[in-house]
């Protein structure tokens, strides 16, 4: 058992840095892409993602009717209909999301997420970042923004959901698709924005 825990001990750390590599490598890329200001989301996927949206919309307002209120109270709201999330030691989540301001497509949205620490498993679900207020929104339209590590949001699971909590103006909901991971946190997620010319 001794040998065993041992083994343990020297390869967690080998495997995590060979994990964590590739998304280093990733990371770097993207701040490249930045710089560019290349497209979040590509030309031929935005009327595809711009439809998975408003399907997306549909099912939280389905869940629960106090989403529209949110919506008609607010300045305007992110959607992004499949983030998937996975995790083997070092966790991510990566999706594309619809960025709309009084009702119209105004951009494009791509989200991240790296997460470190002992996790196992992975799921989809969908993410609804709300605006109450024109600075909280012009503030994710400059890019570059994220959640803090102690961000919450609230989890709609079949049919139940609390709530949602604003901070700064923005408030969240998640809703689940499918997988098996439990514990969805947006705390360390980053945003990155392009106007939808």
């Amino acid at each position: 058992m001794k040998h065993y825990m041992k083994f343990l001990t020297r390869i967690i750390p080998i495997i995590f840095l060979f994990s964590a590599l590739p998304l280093m490598a990733q990371d770097h890329d993207k701040k490249d892409k930045k710089k560019d200001k290349e497209e979040v989301v590509d030309q031929n996927e935005r009327q595809r993602l711009i439809k998975d949206s408003k399907r997306a919309k549909k099912a939280f307002i389905d869940e629960d009717s106090r989403i529209q209120e949110h919506l008609n109270n607010a300045v305007g709201y992110a959607i992004f209909p499949n983030v998937g999330k996975g995790a083997w030691i070092l966790g991510g989540a990566a999706g594309n999301g619809v960025v709309f301001e009084n009702g119209q497509v105004v951009g494009f949205s791509e989200l991240r997420q790296v997460d470190v620490g002992f996790q196992f498993g992975g799921q989809a679900f969908r993410e609804l970042i709300i605006f109450r207020t024109q600075s909280a929104l012009d503030k994710f339209k400059k890019g570059n923004f994220s959640f803090e590590g102690s961000a919450s949001a609230v989890v709609w699971d079949k049919g139940k959901g609390e709530s949602i909590q604003f901070k700064d103006g923005i408030g969240v909901a998640l809703m689940p698709k499918a997988g098996a991971m439990v514990g969805i946190s947006i705390g360390g997620q980053e945003f990155d924005y392009r106007d939808a010319d």
